[in-house]
């Protein structure tokens, strides 16, 4: 309310123009924010992929690892899920809001509590408490990546527009987000006043700053019948069974990003429309006349210049607005992201470059986190700094910029390399990783062989094969790509005739566009048949 008024009065800064374009295809869907006609988010799903992050299954347990503190759960999946002996024992992780306590003033009722949470059992009872072949109720928290099966928690959780229920915990809390005192304490007024059923708890979302009572008790009232129809299930399925699976990705799209801040949602699906503008109509019927279709022939996303936008954002070489660029590489252990002034070269200050070059490349690397939906350990090498006035601006910049970041991160002062360590939650595999495959000519690495090595590893070859055939063939056939052929005719010819000397052998040579850049076959001329080394 107080932003708010501070924009009426011209008091804060210009709040960005908001646009939240939907893509409906046959086999995909994408959804794009850009705030000033600057892509900030995007979002592909696949017709074909099934999405099992946020889904609540019915799994039974195959087997126990004592060494590894885990086990594995048949959720029906093509591999066992991974469940871990602390995400066996419901918990919540408090790191992101404020624990308010719903009883506060019912002193016998917290007593009650905390003589339960004293009897509650620790990891050590996992084995006993969920032996081999028993079921057990389990939520998806990470997807399989790579030959990693998903990763699933007994901590359930329901998410709704406003809120998120947590079933099988009595804790309460507000999203550490809103900072706002005023308003926290209102928030905090109406969560008490909720009715909830013994021992579950909920977390007042972001989205509900600013929001009336009745919208906040409309959303539990659906998350409590969502979690009636998961227990139903929880009772007559037999295990392997998916109870609950997350909306798809326009239903996402609504509950997560369609907020105040939002100015306008345009799709170029008429149906998607409709059903979008139902959705809204539940909790606030202002905001279906935001939603407009997109009915004009030309694609929106290249109307609206996205396509370019996200073309760009996937090379490896990223340019920043001050002539500078960032270099992204995905390795197996960690992305490596390496700074560079670039033509950024102007001002006589060299320092203040630096910095300046810095700054923007902190500004885009956490923008291409969010694109490329990029986890694990990272690691951004910025151009070093002397002073540490200036390090410290760029650690401060990247903390806030990854602060609209949903998934969970967290990074480090930059040391005394210039390295600074991030680390980024993913639940899903990298966009790269779902849009694109390992290239089948060069196997994922980038690079080929020259072919210069390839005509020392010819050579090595020849050495050894009319050594070895010299009595039985006069006459070596020897195939290879046209771009060898080329070196070998105009930079090697005369070690070859040196080998013909040598071994009394004659090698006839032929091109073939269809051959891989590093392969090579040598025949007996008079047969054909392949010879080997």
């Amino acid at each position: 309310m107080i932003e708010k008024i501070k924009r009426v009065l011209g008091l804060s800064k210009k709040r960005p123009n908001n646009l939240l374009l939907i893509n409906v295809e046959k086999l995909e869907r994408r959804v794009a924010l850009l705030e000033d006609g600057v892509l900030e988010e995007y979002t592909v799903e696949r017709v074909s992929d099934r999405n099992i992050v946020g889904g609540i299954f019915k799994g039974r347990v195959k087997n126990i690892e004592p060494g590894l503190k885990a086990m594995f759960v048949d959720i029906g999946y093509e591999k066992n899920a991974f469940l871990h002996f602390w995400d066996a024992l419901p918990g919540l992780d408090e790191s992101k809001f404020e624990k308010i306590d719903r009883h506060e003033g019912k002193g016998s009722k917290g007593g009650n509590r905390q003589a339960q949470q004293a009897k509650k059992p620790t990891s050590k009872d996992i084995p006993t408490l969920y032996p081999v072949g028993s079921e057990v109720l389990v939520q998806v928290t990470k997807g399989p990546i790579g030959t990693k099966g998903p990763r699933v928690t007994t901590n359930l959780s329901l998410a709704g527009r406003f809120l998120v229920l947590m079933p099988y915990s009595d804790q309460s809390g507000i999203s550490k987000k809103i900072e706002d005192p005023k308003e926290r304490d209102r928030l905090r007024k109406i969560l008490r006043a909720l009715e909830l059923p013994d021992g579950m708890g909920v977390i007042l979302r972001t989205a509900g700053e600013g929001q009336r009572a009745r919208f906040f008790v409309r959303d539990l009232s659906l998350l409590l019948e969502q979690w009636n129809t998961i227990e139903e299930g929880k009772a007559t399925k037999h295990a392997p069974a998916c109870l609950f699976e997350e909306p798809d990705l326009i239903d996402r799209t609504v509950r997560d990003f369609l907020t105040d801040e939002v100015d306008k949602v345009v799709c170029d699906d008429a149906a998607s429309v409709e059903h979008m503008k139902e959705l809204v109509g539940q909790i606030s019927s202002r905001s279906k006349s935001r939603i407009e279709h997109h009915a004009d022939h030309a694609p929106i996303f290249d109307k609206y210049n996205v396509q370019r936008q996200i073309d760009d954002a996937f090379h490896r070489q990223v340019w920043l607005k001050c002539g500078g660029y960032i270099v992204f590489d995905e390795t197996e252990a960690l992305i490596a992201i390496d700074v560079n002034t670039g033509r950024n070269k102007g001002s006589k200050d060299m320092d203040k470059t630096i910095l300046q070059t810095n700054l923007e490349a902190a500004d885009e690397i956490a923008r291409q986190m969010r694109l490329r939906n990029v986890g694990g350990l990272i690691i951004g090498d910025f151009i070093d700094m002397k002073s540490r006035k200036d390090q410290q601006a760029v650690y401060d910049r990247m903390r806030d910029r990854l602060k609209r970041d949903k998934s969970k991160t967290h990074v480090l002062p930059l040391s005394s390399m210039g390295l600074m360590e991030m680390t980024r939650q993913r639940a899903q595999e990298s966009l790269s990783s779902s849009v694109y495959s390992p290239c089948p000519y060069c196997q994922g690495r980038g690079k080929v062989k020259s072919s210069m090595s390839m005509s020392v590893e010819l050579q090595r070859a020849l050495n050894a094969i009319m050594r070895k055939h010299l009595e039985n063939v006069h006459e070596f056939k020897v195939t290879v790509h046209p771009e060898v052929l080329q070196r070998l005719r105009t930079e090697d010819e005369e070690l070859l005739v040196e080998l013909e000397r040598r071994y009394e052998g004659r090698l006839i040579f032929r091109a073939d566009a269809a051959f891989h850049h590093e392969k090579f076959q040598v025949c007996d001329a008079a047969t054909g048949n392949e010879l080997k080394p």
